[in-house]
């Protein structure tokens, strides 16, 4: 099965692309995708690893599901197209670099900029059909990503894995903490940064120093 993404995951994951699981998973996408209106657009299902080959990730970002609004989601979780206003969650992402690392909160959502410096910006379920959350999960995406974060545990070493909320660490569990920075906290979401679970982390900035300990360039957020 021709799967378009980038080179190198291509390399990595071409296993997976031939078991039964994931044949299934892209007729279903397609399906959808024909009779329904799905987001992110085609092209751009596959657009966390067009922006951030293997050997350039440096840090891991889990998110869950693409946003379902009308031009939100461009393939990188909690990211937004150009022109979007800011979702909840993203407003307090940004409301948390800025309480640590004094970065002003930018006038575009859409974290491109942080993909091509080797932030992986991964949802565990890479499609959605619109304004119906959840839509696509249990479909085998999960399966999918999984194996990206075992890929990446198991194959390199020194990344930064950024586990917010309850869903993100749980599917972090198996990260080879050993080899790698884990850091976790509550969801940036309202309602779990409301209740103190989100602000103050400081995640931005351990990221960074980890990485200059190590020898890494840190991350322009």
């Amino acid at each position: 099965m021709s799967v378009i993404i980038e080179p190198s995951w291509h390399d990595k994951l071409a296993s997976e692309f031939e078991l039964p699981y994931f044949k299934s998973l892209i007729q279903f996408v397609k399906s959808e995708y024909k009779m329904h209106t799905c987001y992110p657009p085609g092209k751009q299902i596959f657009s966390a690893f067009d922006h951030t080959p293997f050997n350039m990730v440096k840090v891991v970002i889990i998110g869950q599901d693409p946003y379902h609004g009308h031009g939100q989601a461009n393939g990188l979780c909690f990211s937004v197209a150009d022109g979007i206003p800011h979702p909840p969650s993203l407003q307090n992402i940004f409301g948390e670099l800025k309480n640590d690392l004094g970065v002003e909160i930018p006038h575009s959502g859409n974290l491109e900029r942080w993909a091509s410096q080797g932030v992986l910006l991964l949802n565990a379920t890479l499609t959605v059909r619109a304004h119906t959350a959840g839509s696509h999960q249990r479909k085998g995406w999960e399966q999918f990503t999984d194996a990206v974060i075992h890929k990446l545990s198991s194959e390199r070493e020194g990344l930064v894995f950024l586990l917010w909320g309850g869903y993100a660490k749980k599917k972090g569990a198996k990260v080879n903490g050993h080899k790698h920075k884990v850091l976790a906290s509550g969801h940036p979401s309202p309602l779990s940064a409301n209740r103190g679970y989100w602000f103050g982390n400081q995640h931005f900035s351990q990221t960074n120093e980890y990485l200059e300990q190590i020898g890494e360039t840190p991350i322009s957020w």
